[in-house]
């Protein structure tokens, strides 16, 4: 029986993917990510403490499943040792994480230019997190970028580095006038990187398929969310690589006939980070009353999310998008208190109502959002364990979610600790 389950952000990111992925290791016996680089965060609570993830697998903190770093993630080595550092100093071994060779490398340079292309933009820029994500892609599509593997060899790391530096010195210091940047620092540095994370690094992609064929429990991380991917995003207000999930097969090297499940992360409301449209954004008391209680604040770069009303059109288009069979939806408890709540069923746009997500930017941004409103409710959901035991606003707010994105609820979280998280139906 194939038991591989993709697990994908439905919405702009920040659903709460951290937390679900965490839920759902304790079933599996390996948790691979697949995509993005440290310009995602996970936060995962259990035992009244609370973690903050950047590149390593949610599933790490299960010392008896496999964490994997696919070969489709960017890796800052520097970023990578102090995570590992951060989770031996409390106590959490990273013996079983798993590095593809594969994998590219973010370097000093990446960082400095992503800042320097930013500034550029002015008033164009996108709102990157500045961590070197989108440059490391750009060489990986021009071929001239740096893997795990050469990082491994001296001399072939040596060799791609002279030439890197050469080239990336020029733009740096005749386009944008600043310092140039120093090969031995930079080689020193990270030959001392590539020393403490060597035992990690294999070939990912035969264990992976080594662990389906086994018929054992594989589960698919992505990072950010559907409406950032490149290809099918808001872009140009989206990040470098593809968080959806048929990207799980390209950035680990699984083919399409091994998933069996696409498990949608959904938050109750909707947020977004960084610049672009947002047909459904609260820009009054209220936003900032969810953005409050939700916490919604990034876990790399601290900056305030913008909150507005669940928007079924942009899920349902991660349903399409994505094949999404399950949904996990995060944050119910977050809503409470209000005494209506508005949920929003399709944009109008020039005189239209229109139910599908619109292609193009200009297009999505002259869109207004058409709510229907639901009563809301005032108990407090975060001790509750039994769906049936939710307020009846509480239930028939789930259920007219999954009404209109026509995808069954089968994880639903009312609190941010893993407990705190009811069964509908199972995932794997």
């Amino acid at each position: 029986m194939m038991a591989a389950v993709v697990l994908i952000g439905a919405q702009w990111g920040d659903e709460g993917k951290g937390k679900i992925t965490d839920f759902v290791a304790e079933q599996a016996d390996m948790v691979v990510r697949y995509q993005g680089g440290n310009n995602a965060g996970h936060t995962v609570a259990f035992n009244q403490k609370t973690y903050k993830l950047h590149l390593i697998p949610s599933g790490i903190f299960n010392s008896d499943k496999l964490s994997v770093i696919g070969n489709g993630l960017v890796i800052d080595p520097e970023v990578l040792v102090e995570e590992l550092d951060y989770l031996h100093e409390r106590g959490i071994t990273t013996d079983n994480l798993r590095i593809s060779t594969n994998a590219h490398v973010i370097m000093p340079y990446h960082c400095l230019l992503d800042v320097l292309e930013e500034e550029f933009k002015g008033n164009q820029k996108i709102g990157t997190t500045k961590r070197g994500i989108g440059p490391a892609y750009k060489d990986k599509a021009s071929r001239t970028g740096i893997r795990i593997s050469d990082l491994m060899d001296k001399e072939e790391f040596a060799d791609r580095l002279h030439y890197n530096i050469q080239e990336k010195n020029m733009l740096i210091t005749k386009i944008y006038g600043r310092e140039e940047l120093k090969f031995e620092e930079i080689y020193e540095k990270y030959l001392e990187y590539a020393e403490r994370i060597r035992p990690y690094v294999t070939d990912t992609s035969l264990i992976i398929n080594e662990y389906i064929e086994q018929g054992r429990k594989v589960l698919f991380e992505g990072a950010q969310g559907t409406l950032l991917d490149i290809d099918h995003g808001t872009y140009p207000y989206v990040t470098s690589s593809n968080p959806i999930a048929g990207a799980a097969c390209v950035g680990t090297g699984v083919g399409p006939t091994k998933i069996a499940k696409v498990l949608g992360i959904v938050k109750a409301y909707t947020t977004r980070v960084g610049e672009g449209p947002f047909p459904t954004e609260l820009n009054c008391s209220l936003g900032e009353l969810i953005r409050t209680n939700g916490g919604e604040f990034g876990t790399t770069t601290g900056r305030p999310r913008r909150c507005g009303w669940f928007d079924a059109v942009i899920v349902k288009y991660a349903v399409r998008i994505s094949g999404i069979s399950d949904i996990a939806l995060t944050k119910l408890d977050v809503l409470t208190g209000l005494d209506t709540i508005k949920i929003c069923t399709g944009y109008k746009y020039q005189g239209q109502i229109i139910q599908d997500f619109p292609q193009g930017l200009k297009k999505l941004a002259q869109c207004e959002a058409v709510y229907e409103e639901m009563p809301g409710w005032k108990e407090d959901l975060t001790g509750i364990s039994q769906f049936e035991e939710l307020p009846a606003a509480a239930r028939n707010y789930v259920r007219r979610i999954e009404k209109l994105t026509g995808v069954k609820v089968s994880l639903l979280a009312v609190g941010p600790d893993r407990v705190q998280t009811m069964v509908l139906n199972e995932i794997f």
